[in-house]
């Protein structure tokens, strides 16, 4: 399961690898939390027979930098992702996000004013009230959280990763996810980016959702337990236009429990605006 991003981008606040594979019109694949590209290691291979596919590393995640200090707000991955698709100067590509990735992809579009050919949202996080469980609990007390034994720790980020998961993550798996929370470092870094993402980076925008000029897919796994349905139905209540697809038997990580459903929807042909 080699996954290495061979590029890097600078920012001011770190380094971000990146790489690219294939060749046609552009896609876009953004991870969200507590995960990393690595998440498409099956989806964009596929991806890549007919398209361009771009994949990357948020900053203070996976192979890219991480550090104290570091800005890994909302607002801050969505002005990264804008600078991202300058460099790469492709014109509108196909966006594809999940988690977080919803986020700062929204953010991106509508107030960093970059422009997608289409936009596709699974198990993203989008708006409403989405502080809420253990996420809540670790904004509200990082310094608790922060103090747990390594083992306790451990434990926490393990039962949270297979949370997301209907299917279940393979021993191999679940250890890639794992490995970079773990330890001093490891765990330091694991609550100092959940502490700086905040519901009020999605308020700025959700005013603005009913705008979308683009086509736009919302799909989502019937079993999510980390955003739930109503999270879907909230997003399809807000861009009229976009089509809502659900994947049963099926949790937050569409990545692991149905990556053949998920494909199919993704090289189905755009839907209307």
């Amino acid at each position: 399961m080699d996954w290495r991003l061979g590029e890097e981008f600078e920012t001011p606040e770190g380094v971000i690898r990146w790489d690219v594979m294939g060749s046609g019109d552009p896609i876009v694949l953004v991870h969200g939390t507590p995960y990393s590209s690595f998440l498409w290691r099956d989806i964009a291979p596929a991806l890549a027979r007919t398209r361009t596919v771009f994949v990357f590393d948020h900053l203070g995640f996976g192979q890219s930098d991480r550090h104290e200090g570091q800005d890994l707000s909302l607002v801050a991955h969505a002005r990264n992702f804008a600078r991202l698709l300058d460099h790469w100067g492709r014109d509108r590509p196909s966006v594809v996000a999940h988690d977080i990735g919803g986020a700062v992809a929204l953010r991106t579009l509508l107030l960093e004013k970059r422009e997608y050919r289409d936009l596709t949202l699974f198990d993203a996080v989008s708006g409403g009230q989405w502080e809420r469980g253990l996420f809540r609990l670790m904004l509200e007390h990082r310094e608790v959280f922060e103090q747990l034994p390594g083992y306790a720790h451990e434990a926490l980020v393990t039962s949270h990763l297979r949370h997301a998961t209907q299917a279940g993550l393979r021993p191999e798996v679940l250890e890639r996810f794992l490995t970079p929370w773990l330890g001093a470092e490891g765990q330091a870094a694991f609550y100092r980016q959940y502490s700086q993402i905040r519901q009020a980076d999605t308020v700025a925008y959700e005013h603005l959702l009913g705008e979308i000029p683009l086509p736009v897919r919302i799909v989502w796994g019937r079993e999510d337990r980390i955003l739930p349905p109503q999270y879907a139905e909230w997003l399809r209540d807000r861009i009229p236009h976009a089509e809502l697809h659900w994947i049963e038997d099926a949790g937050h990580l569409l990545q692991e429990d149905a990556p053949g459903r998920l494909l199919s929807l993704l090289t189905a042909a755009s839907p209307p605006a």
